[in-house]
């Protein structure tokens, strides 16, 4: 880094000595260090295409992430959901995510819909016009206004290091001092990708609103279709349980058997005792 540096300096001291691309640097005038730092932002900073200037940031348009969260009843859920549907297109939204289900004794669907930010409020009134009630209603809005300007300088600033870099890249004199820029062009090139990553981020969240719905009605249905091969299962199952609550129910008259056994030994004696009488 730190031929990195010198050769930077002397770059610069090349170009305001005419540009003529002869310079050598002394011990003296490499004993700063000139290696480019970020630098916090304030309120009081934005960028314009000549440069940065200073402007109050309440100047600025600001940049508002809105969302919505929506949960009711509804007796007509297909109804609902094309009245969903005809309001997105109405308002130039789409559909990111749509899905249904059911829980018992109740039908469900859940709707995510992205919606221009100018129409956002246009489009939560169009939905509630048909809503007697909402169990749940949130609408947030998340002001990265200054966030988005912090990205924006800090990028015009990568650049612009990015371009000095590559004019020292043109002016390297050996192998080495250009593995060591284009090292450093990676880092920078690296960073500039996480930043416009994270602006693109905010600009696709600011200009395009969230809404998620979700509405449902009561069923007076609480039983779940049943395949055919489910319920041979439950058939067999069904049979064996029956056979085991039979031998159990004998295991309860225990008593009676003994009764009828010591009957039945009591009758035998008897007859035995018939027979011996009437043969003598």
């Amino acid at each position: 880094m730190k031929t990195i540096s010198l050769f930077l300096f002397g770059f610069l001291l090349a170009c305001s000595n005419g540009g003529n691309g002869n310079y050598q640097l002394s011990k003296s005038e490499t004993s700063a260090d000139y290696d480019y730092q970020d630098e916090p932002l304030s309120e009081e900073i934005y960028v314009e295409d000549d440069g940065i200037s200073e402007k109050p940031l309440e100047a600025q348009d600001q940049k508002i992430i809105k969302t919505a969260q929506l949960r009711f009843e509804s007796s007509k859920p297909d109804e609902t959901h094309q009245r969903i549907i005809q309001l997105t297109q109405q308002y130039k939204g789409f559909v990111q995510g749509d899905n249904a289900g059911k829980q018992y004794n109740r039908i469900y669907r859940n709707m995510v819909i992205r919606i221009p930010t100018d129409n956002f409020q246009s489009f939560i009134d169009g939905i509630s016009e048909g809503v007697p009630y909402f169990e749940q209603k949130d609408i947030s809005r998340q002001d990265v206004s200054e966030e988005f300007v912090d990205l924006e300088a800090r990028l015009k600033a990568k650049h612009e290091l990015e371009k000095r870099y590559l004019e020292l890249l043109k002016q390297a004199k050996n192998v080495k001092e250009m593995l060591e820029i284009e090292r450093e062009l990676a880092n920078i090139r690296e960073e500039i990708e996480a930043k416009q990553g994270r602006l693109n981020y905010l600009q696709n969240k600011v200009s395009l609103s969230t809404v998620n719905i979700e509405f449902y009605k009561q069923t007076a249905e609480t039983g779940v279709t049943l395949s055919y091969g489910q319920k041979m299962v439950n058939a067999l199952k069904g049979g064996w349980d029956g056979i085991s609550m039979f031998f159990i129910g004998l295991l309860y008259l225990w008593p009676l058997f003994i009764v009828v056994l010591i009957g039945i030994l009591l009758l035998r004696r008897y007859i035995k005792r018939s027979r011996k009488k009437t043969s003598k």
